[in-house]
């Protein structure tokens, strides 16, 4: 009990040689074993001999079947550790002088119990892993330095130490770790009870580190987890990704609807490359000029807009194409005549012919007006009703209505006759749905006969109505 308590009076201030922390579990903790190895390394002469019988632990070692080591250390960063080791031993196997076997010719250290001596050691030791230079993730190998303090019986010394360790782990917080130290003393002389050899300590144990935060709970430590704050998944460092589409949450202008990468995480329902917060048609694909609509007739109006969404057609139209009434491949739009089939020259109305110009002037030689007046004779109006007729079917053309006269009487008198004349047809077809616009008269009384008024046959036909087309 009292050499108990004395190692506990030790392991307050002690700890571990430092086992495979990081910079998430900073600390750790073994308890194990360990195993004096008789001091063989201080009793040799040269190095081959001092390690020959590095783990002969049935000839040197001496072991206490309890545990014996226990060792805390503190992670400082870059693969470097700091800790203190505590251990205790009941040493029975000290080397001693080496005697020589004239027998066999050889020699050999002797072996002998110096008394059962307890053995106390407190030492402080700084470690670096290899561990992320070998890229592993269970074995971890380890080269340590530092020194310490070993009381053997009732001597004591400080030493300077140095050595090599293995850990393997079985999971992120619990692995096996071995180590062997040389613990160099200074001491002359190898008496029991007054000196402290130099000596190897081996120890074993389990380990176990500790101190690693991990807020989310997520399994994943904070110092590794991106979103430390917000459980989520290894593959994304610790980051959620509510909607599963492999874009997490902080990176996702939409979490809660599976999209696409390129559009930040928000959805495209129906991939036409415009997400659909934006697509005034999300459900049915379309083009980006319609905001995302689709046209299926191409003419540049969204189907939902367009009247005629499977044939091509103006937007002034309401998607539909204008129609031509009268065929003659002049649009109503703009046709002047859309019930009358005309030419594109003029503007979709029928050109105006010779030959019905001919005819009008066929009609204009047999307008008969009461004697010196320009009354009409009452014979004479089917001959302005077909005239006006003729008048309709060109509604786009302009005319000019000219009368004339013989020289029976004076010429101001004449003239004014045949404008009077020719100021009452044209006031006749304006009645019966010409537009006015289209029409003008004028008289020129005698002065353009076409025949000789010499004659009674001259004169009736220089009395005449000519109809000229105005170009």
């Amino acid at each position: 009990m009292r050499h108990l308590n004395k190692l506990c009076a030790i392991l307050m201030l002690a700890g571990l040689t430092v086992q495979a922390q990081d910079y998430n579990n900073k600390w750790s903790v073994t308890i194990g074993a360990n195993a004096f190895d008789g001091g063989r390394v201080s009793a040799a002469s040269t190095i081959k001999d001092q390690f020959s019988q590095f783990f002969n632990a049935r000839e040197y070692w001496s072991v206490m079947p309890a545990v014996s080591s226990v060792n805390v250390s503190h992670y400082v960063g870059n693969n470097f550790s700091f800790g203190v080791t505590g251990s205790i031993n009941k040493i029975n196997k000290m080397v001693g002088e080496r005697v020589y076997d004239a027998a066999t010719n050889t020699s050999e250290y002797t072996v002998a119990n110096p008394g059962d001596l307890m053995y106390y050691s407190f030492d402080g030791v700084v470690r670096y892993s290899f561990m992320s230079l070998i890229k592993s993730k269970s074995f971890d190998p380890s080269a340590q330095f530092g020194g310490g303090y070993s009381w053997l019986g009732n001597a004591s010394a400080g030493t300077v130490n140095a050595g090599l360790g293995l850990t393997y782990w079985f999971g992120k917080q619990i692995g096996f770790s071995y180590s062997a130290t040389y613990k160099h003393s200074f001491d002359d002389t190898r008496f029991a009870n007054v000196d402290v050899p130099t000596h190897i300590l081996h120890s074993a144990g389990l380990i176990f580190k500790f101190g690693a935060k991990d807020t989310d709970n997520d399994g994943i430590y904070d110092n590794d987890d991106a979103c430390p704050d917000a459980a989520g998944t290894i593959e994304f460092k610790g980051c959620p990704d509510s909607d599963g589409d492999k874009i997490i949450d902080k990176d996702d202008s939409c979490p809660d609807t599976p999209g696409l990468a390129q559009f930040a995480g928000c959805p495209d329902t129906d991939a036409d490359g415009i997400q659909d917060k934006e697509d005034a048609c999300p459900d049915a694909a379309g083009v980006a000029a319609l905001g995302g609509c689709p046209d299926a007739d191409g003419d540049g109006i969204a189907d939902k807009e367009d009247k005629c969404k499977d044939v091509k057609g103006p937007k002034e139209n309401g998607g539909c194409p204008w129609p031509d009434r009268d065929g003659d491949k002049v649009l109503d739009k703009d046709d002047q005549c859309p019930d009358v089939a005309g030419t594109a020259a003029n503007k979709g109305c029928p050109e105006v012919t010779e030959e019905v110009m001919k005819r009008l002037n066929d009609y204009g030689k047999t307008i008969l007006f009461d004697t010196g007046k320009a009354s009409f004779q009452k014979q004479t109006y089917p001959v302005l009703e077909a005239m006006t007729a003729i008048f309709k079917e060109y509604p786009n053309s302009q005319f000019s209505i000219e009368g004339h006269t013989d020289n029976k009487g004076a010429d101001a008198t004449n003239l004014k006759l045949s404008e009077e004349r020719a100021a009452a047809i044209k006031n006749f077809l304006v009645t019966n749905g010409i537009d006015a616009s289209r029409l003008s008269s004028k008289g020129f009384g005698e002065s353009m006969p076409v025949a000789s008024n010499k004659t009674k046959a001259g004169q009736a036909q220089n009395r005449r109505v000519e109809v000229k087309l105005i170009k």
